[in-house]
């Protein structure tokens, strides 16, 4: 902020911003003048291993010493302290229209100048442009932001991005695009490796912008200008007439396609410059050609053959153009990021932490760096709106948005955990919570309203990750069903609720123009004909990638395509996965049970030594009961079928475990013996679910809208023995879930959302007159800022629940007595538990916590650009 100081520099305004941060006008109170300073993203305070590279940048700075290369002054901490230039940017020159020929040249000729200086010092500039060159009221020309460099070293690997003394990100990388795409030579837009030539090539484009007035790469799109770049000839034409001949040599040489022929030396483009109207030396002609008429009528014909052939060609084939983009450094993403394309193909959005928290990151396509979304935190499923301005979101329970340049969120409604969104150009936004039919609500928020019904006895148990089609009144979706081989997309109607079924899949489905359906068939993306207008398919599918990251029965895959032929995924990734792991109360991790998977539902046995899970398997998307030994490292299997056997309990002597299964068409609650012997027994014929085993063996506490489009979710007991009749016991227009019974059996703990989000309360279960059954009775108030999934220690006195949506485990004392008494909640540790809406932890009888944590993904984990991606489909 302007009075701030950094050292002994005193802010005094701000002069612009980037993606590797923002730059400042201040004041240098020990010499009394004035500076710039370059202050680095606040990503870079807790990382040493940027700071050294910024470090070694301001080395590499520090060595240029020339007078058309800005100065740095010093380096604090992580702030650049650089020369004020003062005037305006050659952009901004342009912008006013052509420079002439006599006032180009001088500025053209100390461009190449600095050039020929730094390469001499084995630095490349790798990102020249006309907005980072500055011309000061003297006309002395001024080239700036060299922190994109890259020096040049014969010993180092181009593929050690350490080894580079850039700050910036991993440059050197092949396949990381750095640059600005209209400014780029072929090889750079490419991802490969590049030297000084790419200095060369955008020079050869700053000049010839300078004297034309326009750009010469610039189309309506990113992709489209990067295309333009590796496919177009540059277009000349607009050169002045008066340009000297030596000087449209000169552009040429500089913008040749090919490196091997583009000029060598940016101290040639000095010499030529010096001099440009030296008229070059025409070849000797021949005199038989000047005997011989029929030589000019024999180039007349050719010129005339050469010049039809060029009109009659047919327009230039567009061309599959496929590029990754890596993650920012240091950055973690969760098991399966997705990314999300703007519908104008200009700006790539996907979640991402550093430093342990998780926001919303923004790729602009023709700049060099991601940036955080400030007042994203605990964001995922980030969705845009059809004008490519704001970025739709899920964050702490609520539906959000947020302007993609900056702005605080806006809260449009509860939403529970969101399963995708879409946001139509009538300004509608569709989203799926975790169960039930999708919903609707304006853009502005309000009171969500259905938009569709999962239809009775149809197996379907959720409707998820909406797609608008064109139209804005219909859309995709995709329909989950408990019998994985009946899942399937699905375009409804918002004006009649109407609904038709397109195809059988295993992932969601997206539009993209001109007319294609893409989802994943086996972990292959593939792209069909699709007619939107009529919701069906038209023709065969086409594999566009192979080993796209599946999330398992979630359904979402990670892609997305915009309305302009950029298509973004995600490859060689694995699915819905987690590691069972160990924590002591500090969050101190102690090691992990079992190889990591799709799972739901931990339950550790009364003695300690079994933990048992309900585990998918990958190739049949099939749910069953798995132990594991933890004595003997041992894991067998409890349940035998092809539908879904999943949310274990054990029985308070451990020898039974109670399950959830639709092995008979629909979901009722069972038992087996845990040591695998004899038929499975059913206890339920209802549609709910087992939640809690009482200690005294003699209830089941169940949860019923386990299956309903509704959030209707209640507690129910079932006693075993006698009739065995369940009655509702906590039924109100609240939702109740996740019932616990304490240890003396005098206690019930749940969940339960009365406001806008859960909190943990307690309820009285059974009295000091057990004979007379349970009952509620008192209520209390466990949590105070959202709360879930509660867990009671094994000897009662403390009670464990997930606090709000921050994944942080909580603990709350309870005071021994006849009187509920709970202290105060104290967080414990963070833990980010694995993608669902129905993981949760448990905790053994040694303290221990075992917690299904979704694995975070760190490194070269690229993001792939396939622009065109269409073109390459056989038609």
């Amino acid at each position: 902020m302007t009075g701030d100081s950094i050292a002994h520099y005193k802010i005094t305004g701000k002069l612009g911003e980037g993606g590797m941060g923002s730059v400042y006008r201040a004041t240098d109170t020990k010499l009394n003048r004035d500076v710039a300073i370059k202050v680095l993203p606040d990503s870079f305070a807790d990382d040493p291993d940027r700071l050294a590279r910024f470090t070694r940048e301001a080395q590499v700075l520090a060595s240029l010493n020339h007078p058309n290369i800005a100065a740095i002054y010093g380096v604090e901490e992580r702030a650049l302290v650089l020369e004020l230039v003062e005037g305006p940017t050659l952009a901004e020159r342009i912008e006013q229209g052509a420079i002439s020929i006599d006032d180009a040249i001088p500025i053209a000729r100390q461009i190449a100048e600095a050039l020929e200086y730094a390469h001499e010092k084995g630095i490349i500039h790798r990102d020249l442009k006309p907005a980072n060159v500055k011309i000061t009221p003297e006309g002395r020309v001024r080239v700036l932001d060299f922190g994109l460099a890259k020096v040049a070293q014969a010993s180092t690997s181009e593929a050690d991005p350490a080894s580079s003394p850039t700050l910036t990100m991993r440059a050197t990388v092949a396949g990381a695009i750095m640059g600005t795409p209209g400014y780029m030579p072929p090889e750079q837009a490419k991802g490969k490796p590049v030297d000084r030539r790419a200095d060369i090539w955008a020079f050869g484009v700053v000049l010839a912008e300078m004297l034309s007035g326009s750009p010469l790469y610039q189309a309506e799109t990113v992709s489209e200008t990067l295309a333009a770049v590796l496919l177009k000839e540059p277009d000349l034409s607009r050169l002045p007439a008066a340009t000297p001949a030596a000087i449209r040599t000169l552009i040429r040489r500089c913008l040749d396609r090919d490196p091997l022929r583009r000029l060598r030396d940016i101290g040639e483009a000095r010499v030529t410059l010096e001099q440009p109207h030296q008229p070059e030396t025409p070849s000797a002609e021949p005199p038989a050609a000047r005997r011989r008429p029929w030589g000019w009528v024999a180039a007349g014909m050719l010129a005339a053959a050469l010049a039809a052939s060029l009109y009659f060609r047919p327009a230039e084939e567009r061309r599959l153009i496929r590029f990754t983009v890596p993650l920012p450094e240091n950055t973690t993403i969760r098991a399966i990021p997705i990314p999300a394309i703007s519908p104008d193909g200009r700006r790539l959005a996907f979640v991402a932490a550093l430093g342990g928290e998780f926001t919303i990151w923004i790729r602009d396509l023709d700049t060099l760096a991601a940036r955080s979304l400030p007042g994203t935190s605990g964001a995922s499923a980030p969705f845009w709106s059809p004008d490519s301005r704001f970025i739709g979101f899920f964050a702490g329970g609520s539906l959000k948005k947020i302007d993609a340049g900056g702005g605080g969120a806006v809260t449009l409604c509860n939403a529970g955990t969101l399963r995708g969104a879409s946001w139509s150009k009538s300004g509608v936004i569709l989203f799926a919570p975790v169960a039930g039919g999708l919903l609707r609500v304006p853009q502005e928020g309000g009171t969500p309203q259905p938009a569709t019904v999962l239809p009775p006895g149809s197996g379907e148990n959720s409707h998820r990750y909406p797609w608008f089609l064109p139209d804005g009144r219909h859309f995709l979706y995709y329909s989950r069903n408990y019998d994985s081989q009946k899942s399937a997309l699905y375009v409804g109607d918002l004006a009649s609720g109407e609904r038709r079924r397109v195809t059988a899949a295993q992932s969601d489905g997206v539009y993209a123009p001109p007319g294609y359906l893409l989802y994943l068939r086996d972990r292959a993306l593939v792209a069909q004909p699709f007619d939107a207008g009529r919701a069906q398919v038209t023709g065969d599918v086409v594999p566009l990638a192979e080993n796209v990251g599946f999330m398992g029965p979630d359904g979402r895959a990670p892609f997305s395509a915009s309305a302009t032929g950029v298509l973004a995924y995600m490859a060689g990734l694995g699915g819905e996965h987690a590691q069972l792991t160990w924590f002591e109360r500090s969050g101190k991790v102690l090691g992990s049970v079992g190889p990591p998977g799709g799972m739901q539902w931990p339950a550790i046995s009364p003695d300690g030594k079994t933990v048992a899970v309900d585990r998918m398997d990958d190739h049949t998307s099939s749910w069953d009961v798995w132990l594991h030994d933890l004595a003997r490292g041992a894991t067998s299997r409890l349940t035998f079928d092809s539908k879904i056997s999943e949310y274990p309990v054990w029985s308070p002597d451990g020898s039974y475990i109670a399950f959830h299964s639709n092995r008979d068409g629909a979901f009722k609650i069972y038992r087996k013996a845990a040591n695998g012997a004899g038929p499975e027994e059913l206890l339920d014929a209802a549609d709910r679910r087992a939640d809690d085993w009482s200690h005294d063996g003699r209830y089941l506490i169940e949860e019923s809208g386990i299956s309903s489009s509704e959030f209707a979710n209640d507690l129910w007991v079932l006693p075993l023995d006698g009739d065995r009749k369940p009655f509702p016991y906590l039924a109100t227009r609240a939702r109740e879930r996740w019932g616990r019974v304490s240890p003396d059996g005098r206690w019930l703990a749940y969940s339960s959302m009365e406001g806008d989000r859960f909190e943990v309360y307690v309820t009285t279960f059974l009295d000091r007159d057990a004979a007379r059954g349970p009952k509620p009775g008192g209520k209390w108030q466990v949590s105070t800022n959202g709360g879930d999934l509660p867990v009671w220690s094994r000897d009662g006195k403390e009670l464990f629940f997930r606090g709000g949506y921050a994944g942080e485990i909580m603990a709350v004392a309870i005071k021994p007595g006849d009187r509920f008494e709970p202290g105060l909640p104290k967080p414990l540790f963070k833990a980010v538990m694995a993608p669902g809406g129905s993981i949760r932890f448990d905790v053994g009888p040694d303290g221990r916590f075992l917690i299904p944590i979704e694995p975070e993904l760190s490194g070269p984990v690229p993001i792939t650009i396939m622009l065109n991606w269409d073109a390459g489909l056989k038609r």
